[in-house]
């Protein structure tokens, strides 16, 4: 029987009435290949000239893919059955015969299409670390915005939309759906065996290598895969992206793989037709070490993602959107919504590598505060510990008595402490040498092994060290009593930083048994050293200017020649390998485009073992997942009722429901300001939203007026710190007068909207919804704004346009919504009037950033700012509308204590605007202690009288200049609802 014709996967009516499944035999011709029609040059290309192309090239009998042989379905879905079609492909190791395809409609708008080893002997991810909905209660089969399609020989399939059947498929893994010429290749081992061009199959799958390929529009918008700095920024390149899969210790590389791992994107077409937009997403659950590449050939209409993992299996998720924020919420429900925040860490954080005790610590805070910048959180970077080791504070630096007295003293000024955890645990170097974390974990056995049972040994900061093992049942109680015991020795964190979580090591894989562990120095020298000063100048110093930068002559003549940040070549390549048998665990045929080369290099060695006999190479990008795990459910214990504060560097899908996110190790550069926003908007789509990048930069020297335009633009993204290196000079906010300027300014709007910031985040631990939204989140159908990301949202009505050039005092923008929307002056509630689509330039004088509100909008705000976040939130509210054409508003705000686990009592407001009406309900238990002390209407058009508040008239005044309303000193109780009228 020969299935030429695709297949739409609907149940005969008669078995489906009856719930029954139906069992298919299918029967392929064997020269189904040969038969085929030449190929044509449009989507719907033939499968058979592509094949030709590759055997023509000397593998005439192999790489011709998997037959559908049985399939059973049901009110679920459907499962297949696949077997290799002719003799093995033997791309880069030993195919596997039989597969098996398991499509399942889990809710309405989630599409699962898993594809794996029938044995099931490849690596699959754990519950226990990724937990997903395992029972599918209702049948979405018919109620899907989903199809899969699929043919049956050679086997593959394609993802379209229930309500557009016809159209481009959102995901097409058929051949004849591919480029008219091969895809582009990466280098020059880019092949088979030197022998068949890899670009030229859809679906391989081996032992440790597996490759699917789904043609995409060229014309499409592609965000996501990363962890990233992109050179072409937030979107990503769809002709030369090759993003490896690797989670890596390495300063913030472009074009590279770095500290994360997260293999989904979201898509965004636009019908040009009819000028709309539809968004998707696609996630492939896998920990493997991989490529993915986005190509576009010289010639054809299309372009191609391409799937290049080296074990585990393909587990994909479609997400029907079909707005961005909808996808983002899909993936939230799938994965895990993100941890609930306590609300002091959205205050403003200080740290620096190089705080050489306590004093110079506690100076940092006197000196904020005799400048008058908030601080919220004081941070210690390893400097803290005795011989670099976790879970100590340096007897003569940072005595334990001292630093408790110095963490309380923080406390009763409504401030917060926060230490280093590094991922690795230092060996005892002799007997004398007591170390409790490492005796009890030897004691507990907790420490990750080499292949033979002994213990496995790294390199890090203390030395020679071993490396937990989250897999063994122990490890969690270690874990959380070395916490504990920090505690109470002295270091009464208020949350936990995990850095150094890829994991990394300083060897190339093992360090070997026999190391000498009395060598407690690493391998390189310090920043900050003899042999290692920084000494490198501010990007744009010029020493015949005056001034503490050399550059602050901002209307000057200064010419800036910036670090473009280019890419480094993508010829180095890394070492994969498999778990089960029948594989080389260190050196597999297809090597990824890890940055470092080999995949131990800088890492663990890929054959470290860990307790059910899971090897590193297929658990290498969880580690740093299930130490936030780990951690966070630590800090539960120790601190219960209180929300876990942590800040990680390496993520994998679902770290946001344990773990915040810095950036990474970034550049002094203002090519690395700008990344930092892309940073940023690439972590809402993760579902890891409590994001930010070390502001001023954290490697070499930064001046004054990158500085001050960090201070800015980083008040305006969740978790803002200021952190650099040891060695480089002082980049607290108060070194200079005009970043001190910037900063205060900066943070007291940021503390104005943190009720605005609260309630978004808490939208998002609950439905998933991002809280910095790229503009075309909130405006789809405006094409020009697809690449934009020199520009973002705070939730739907905060546009933020920071400065990310030096020398500057104009800024250009745009204002979305094509002439449809009003955006208001955040300082002077001045409407801009741009052309519809086309930017407009605003004045950006040194220590200010533009900031404008939207139409239809109402925000809660606190109207006195403080010192501190709980300062801030004793004092009184203010409402700030902003009426839209139609005189409309709407908005809400969620309070709660700001800091319980789980979330207590609560109370929700909704403000509504219209027919010169202003409506305050709340609902809720939760007393709020604080008044509505003022309200301002923007966009009144006509001159206001009869003022009332709750029917009694009511004082007012009217400013027909920015057409704003004004109500102060209204003193409302915000546990009652409230009407305001104007006439």
């Amino acid at each position: 029987m020969r299935h030429d014709s695709p297949t739409h996967l609907t149940m005969p009516k008669l078995l489906g009435a009856l719930g029954l499944t139906i069992l298919v035999s299918l029967t392929l011709a064997k020269d189904f290949l040969g038969s085929l029609p030449p190929q044509a040059t449009d989507l719907s290309l033939s499968v058979g000239s592509i094949i030709e192309n590759a055997t023509q090239e000397g593998n005439s009998s192999g790489c011709q893919g998997y037959n559908l042989q049985t399939l059973q379905e049901d009110e679920a879905g459907l499962t297949a059955k696949l077997s290799l079609v002719g003799e093995s492909c033997q791309a880069f190791g030993e195919d596997i015969v039989n597969l098996t395809v398991r499509v399942t409609y889990e809710t309405a708008t989630r599409l699962h299409v898993n594809i794996f080893d029938t044995s099931d002997e490849q690596y699959t991810i754990p519950q226990s670390v990724v937990q997903r909905p395992q029972q599918i209660k209702d049948a979405y089969r018919q109620s899907s915005d989903l199809v899969f399609n699929y043919e049956s020989s050679p086997f593959s399939f394609w993802i379209t939309r229930k309500a557009h059947p016809d159209a481009t498929p959102l995901f097409d893994t058929r051949l004849k759906s591919m480029p008219p010429t091969p895809i582009p290749a990466v280098d020059s081992s880019d092949t088979y065996k030197n022998t068949t061009s890899l670009n030229n199959l859809s679906f391989v799958f081996e032992k440790q290598y597996l490759q699917l390929t789904s043609a995409l529009p060229k014309d499409t918008n592609i965000y996501g895969l990363g962890e990233a700095v992109a050179s072409s920024g937030f979107r990503r390149n769809l002709t030369s992206t090759v993003q490896a899969m690797w989670a890596r210790d390495v300063a913030d590389p472009v074009d590279e793989n770095a500290y994360g791992s997260h293999p989904i994107y979201l898509e965004h077409r636009f019908d040009s037709a009819t000028q709309t937009s539809q968004s998707h997403g696609v996630f492939l659950l896998s920990a493997a070490g991989g490529d993915i590449l986005l190509r576009t050939p010289p010639s054809g209409n299309i372009s191609v993602i391409q799937y290049r993992m080296i074990g585990g299996v393909l587990d994909f998720y479609f997400f029907s959107g079909p707005s961005p924020k909808a996808v983002i919420e899909q993936y939230g429900e799938l994965i895990g919504m993100p941890t609930w925040q306590p609300i002091w860490g959205f205050g403003f954080h200080l740290c620096r590598w190089g705080y050489q005790n306590i004093a110079e610590t506690r100076e940092q805070v006197t000196s904020m505060r005799a400048a008058n910048i908030p601080l919220e959180v004081m941070w210690n970077d390893i400097d803290l510990y005795h011989a670099v080791r976790d879970f100590t504070s340096d007897p003569v630096s940072f005595p334990g008595e001292e630093m408790r007295q110095f963490i309380r003293d923080l406390a009763s000024s409504n401030q917060h402490y926060i230490p280093i955890v590094d991922a690795a645990i230092p060996k005892q170097v002799n007997a004398s040498d007591l170390y409790d974390p490492y005796t009890k974990g030897v004691a507990k056995d907790v420490f990750i092994k080499n292949p033979d049972g002994t213990e496995y040994v790294g390199q890090v900061w203390p030395g020679y060290t071993v490396f937990p093992d989250w897999f063994q049942n122990n490890t969690q109680d270690w874990w959380t009593e070395a916490l504990r015991n920090w505690s109470q020795a002295g270091i009464e964190f208020s949350g936990i930083w995990l850095d150094m979580n890829e994991a990394s090591s300083f060897c190339d894989g093992s360090c070997g048994t026999d190391a000498d562990i009395s060598n407690t120095s690493v391998p390189f020298i310090l920043p900050g050293e003899p042999g290692n000063f920084v000494t490198d100048y501010p990007e744009c110093y010029n020493s015949t200017v005056s001034g503490p930068s050399g550059n602050i002559t901002v209307n000057g003549t200064l010419t800036c020649h910036l670090d473009t940040a280019v890419s480094v070549s993508l010829n180095k390549r890394g070492l994969g390998a498999g778990k089960q048998e029948g594989v080389d665990l260190n050196t597999p045929q297809y090597a990824i485009h890890n940055g470092f080369g080999r995949l131990s290099n800088h890492a663990l060695a890929t054959n470290a073992t860990h307790v059910d006999g899971q090897v590193e190479l297929d658990t290498h990008n969880l580690w740093g997942l299930m130490e936030e795990k780990a951690t966070h459910l630590a800090l539960k214990s120790i601190q219960p009722g209180k929300r876990p504060f942590l800040i990680s560097r390496s993520t994998f899908p679902s770290s946001g429901r344990w773990t915040g996110h810095w950036l990474g190790d970034n550049f002094s550069l203002w090519a690395y300001l700008r990344h930092s926003i892309s940073g940023v908007l690439q972590f809402q789509i993760f579902q890891i939203p409590f994001v930010g990048a070390d502001t001023c930069g954290f490697v070499g020297n930064t001046d004054e007026e990158l500085c001050n335009r960090w201070m800015q633009l980083s008040a305006f993204t969740p978790f803002y710190r200021n952190h650099n290196i040891k060695g480089a000079i002082p980049q607290e906010p108060y070194r200079w007068d005009s970043v001190a300027d910037a900063s205060r300014k900066a943070i007291a709007v940021r503390y104005a909207l943190l009720p605005y910031w609260y309630t978004l985040f808490a939208l998002s631990s609950t439905s998933g919804t991002p809280p910095v939204r790229a503009l075309f989140f909130e405006f789809p159908d405006e094409p020009e704004l697809f690449d934009v990301d020199s520009q973002f949202l705070v939730g739907s009505d905060i546009l933020v346009t920071p400065v990310l050039y030096p020398n500057s005092t104009t800024v250009q923008g745009y204002f979305p919504g094509h002439g449809n929307v009003t955006w208001r002056d955040w300082y002077t509630h001045e409407a801009a009037k741009p052309t519809s689509g086309q930017k407009l330039e605003l004045q950006a004088p040194l220590s200010h950033i533009n900031v404008d509100v939207r139409d239809g909008s109402a925000i809660l705000l606190h109207a006195e700012p403080a010192y501190t976040i709980e300062e801030t939130r004793q004092g009184p509210y203010s409402l700030l509308v902003s009426l839209d054409f139609a005189g409309k508003a709407q908005g809400n705000a969620y309070i709660d204590d700001g800091i319980s686990n789980p979330p207590g009592p609560s109370r929700t407001l909704t403000f509504t605007a219209s027919q010169n009406q202003l409506v305050i309900n709340g609902n809720g238990s939760f007393s709020i202690q604080q008044r509505l002390q003022d309200i301002f209407i923007l966009g009144v058009t006509q001159v206001a009288s009869n003022f009332k508040l709750n029917g009694q008239a009511h004082n007012a005044t009217y400013d027909a200049t920015v057409q704003k309303l004004s109500f102060s000193n209204v003193n409302v109780d915000l546990n009652g609802d409230l009407t305001m009228t104007w006439a």
